[in-house]
């Protein structure tokens, strides 16, 4: 007999920009309802806000193979398959996952492309236009100003309070890693670093939107998750009328937050078999 219990742990992956710190709600209220909850950092990323943005050589240094690889291995060390979420970036790097058969259920949140989108609004353009705007920032850590946070970030926010969060949770990020998904990876020959197959059957998957996301607007969403139609895997797109990029983390974010949870708890696979390895 198969077991049919639901997934009792919940990774949570962040994006570019921010640290684990930026899941510090969404962990309380997970663990609340009685989830062990998991916010890996990026590799080298576990040291505070304030640290990473005195000495970010590690941020421009990372690879994300290196990451994806990371967050593989605190994954197969669970006793059982979690449900994994994932923020902007975090959102692609949920899609990786999933494609390697780990997981139970995932969301990906505002989530950044996987390769084969060519959806670039105007918008997203010039929320990248930062970290894009010279070929050397390829080899840097690439922050984002105040104004440049508030337009790609949390653009539905007064600005007192979208200081207040960059203040708290900013963080520079590698800069070769927005060229990467936001120029290079639709053209260039071969597979590049965030290629997924898109016909392969993994476990179902949650897209969430925001009708007012600058950097990664809706129809960026819309045409990732069409892309996974050719999987027989259960795929839906959800959109949160009036919510920026920042949807983690600004008011009626414990919306979002239930909404990701109880999607992926309903539609999680039996758990009749341990995390592949």
């Amino acid at each position: 007999m198969p077991n049919l219990e639901k997934p009792d742990t919940i990774v949570l992956v962040h994006g570019l920009w921010v640290t684990p710190r930026s899941w510090e709600g969404w962990k309380q209220r997970y663990e609340a309802r009685g989830y062990n909850v998991l916010t890996p950092a990026y590799p080298g990323f576990e040291i505070e806000v304030e640290a990473l943005r005195e000495e970010p050589g590690v941020i421009a240094n990372l690879t994300v193979p290196e990451t994806v690889a990371h967050l593989t291995s605190v994954i197969q060390g669970l006793a059982r398959p979690p449900i994994i979420m994932g923020h902007s970036f975090g959102g692609l790097l949920t899609q990786m996952l999933l494609a390697r058969g780990l997981g139970a259920a995932g969301a990906a949140i505002d989530s950044a492309p996987t390769e084969g989108v060519r959806v670039t609004p105007l918008s997203q353009a010039r929320s990248l236009f930062p970290a894009l705007k010279n070929p050397a920032n390829y080899r840097k850590a690439v922050g984002f100003t105040k104004d440049e946070w508030h337009y790609a970030f949390t653009n539905t926010l007064p600005r007192d309070e979208s200081d207040a969060a960059w203040e708290r949770y900013a963080i520079p990020a590698p800069g070769n890693w927005v060229w990467a998904y936001g120029l290079l990876a639709n053209y260039q020959p071969g597979h590049q670093e965030t290629w997924v197959d898109y016909s392969i059957d993994r476990a179902p998957l949650l897209f969430i939107g925001g009708s007012e996301d600058h950097i990664m607007p809706p129809a960026v969403n819309t045409s990732n998750a069409r892309h996974w139609s050719k999987s027989p895997a259960k795929t839906d797109y959800h959109e949160f009328e009036g919510r920026d990029h920042w949807t983690c983390a600004a008011p009626g974010w414990e919306e979002v937050a239930d909404y990701a949870l109880d999607w992926t708890v309903a539609h999680a696979q039996p758990l009749s078999e341990p995390s592949p390895v």
